[in-house]
């Protein structure tokens, strides 16, 4: 088998899409043959080249594809390393065999469904926001919510140069100190739903995600994990094929 590109190969094994792999090379957390990798080009053949990262074997890419769908708890980190030591994601799956990664990771202080799986392609057109695919966030927000504040956080702000604007709002309930909101956004991270609410002065309290693209399931209780069933990633995958339109149409509901 001729040489490829080693960004290639890490992605179709599902470690990371192909600008993080090479993030992670230039991190030094790449090895081939038992040598560290710090140069790009890198080429390699993935049937007979030995391949590890963060000191772990990667296997080739492989025509079975797994997708784990893992209902977060707070504390928990999505990180293969965790220099803190905190729990992470891979440790709640055990014993499950086999090499996964963690697609649409959530910071630690949020919960809920996160994505692990080998299937590299799904993975990168899951983290891509061209692709459309939706995440869906219920937050707890200090202060009470009007409509008309619901009607700003759906225009969108601007972060980091790049407008943020959520596919849809629709405030689930408002009380005088609280209010919860549920909010679709195509971003790969909670924290994008907490920036855009911090830049328009709500203190988001509680985070938590409950749909990814057409998945959800909310009598997956906290900690526990499955594996999607054939419809269910034949779905997903279908979402993420660009062929839907992915995005649909930005609204904004009210209670």
């Amino acid at each position: 088998m001729s040489k490829i590109r080693i960004q290639k190969v890490l992605a179709e094994a599902g470690v990371a899409s192909r600008r993080a792999v090479e993030a992670m090379i230039l991190e030094g957390r790449v090895e081939v043959n038992g040598q560290l990798v710090t140069d790009l080009p890198c080429f390699v053949d993935p049937a007979s080249d030995h391949i590890r990262v963060d000191g772990q074997n990667v296997a080739a890419p492989s025509a079975a594809k797994t997708c784990i769908l893992l209902n977060k708890p707070r504390g928990v980190v999505c990180a293969r390393r965790d220099r803190y030591g905190r729990p992470r994601v891979y440790d709640l799956i055990r014993p499950m065999k086999g090499q996964v990664y963690c697609v649409g990771s959530l910071d630690v202080d949020s919960t809920g469904l996160v994505l692990l799986t080998n299937d590299g392609d799904l993975a990168n057109r899951l983290n891509h926001p061209r692709y459309g695919v939706t995440r869906t966030y219920v937050v707890e927000v200090d202060g009470r919510i009007d409509a008309r504040a619901v009607d700003k956080i759906a225009a969108g702000v601007f972060i980091d140069g790049r407008r943020a604007v959520p596919q849809r709002v629709r405030l689930l309930r408002r009380g005088g100190a609280r209010s919860v909101l549920e909010v679709q956004l195509v971003e790969s991270a909670g924290r994008e739903v907490r920036q855009v609410l911090a830049r328009l002065g709500y203190k988001s309290r509680r985070l938590k995600r409950t749909g990814l693209g057409p998945v959800t399931d909310a009598r997956l209780k906290v900690g526990q994990f499955r594996v999607l069933a054939a419809r269910e990633a034949a779905s997903l995958r279908r979402a993420a094929s660009g062929d839907n339109g992915g995005r649909g149409q930005l609204q904004s509901g009210r209670a």
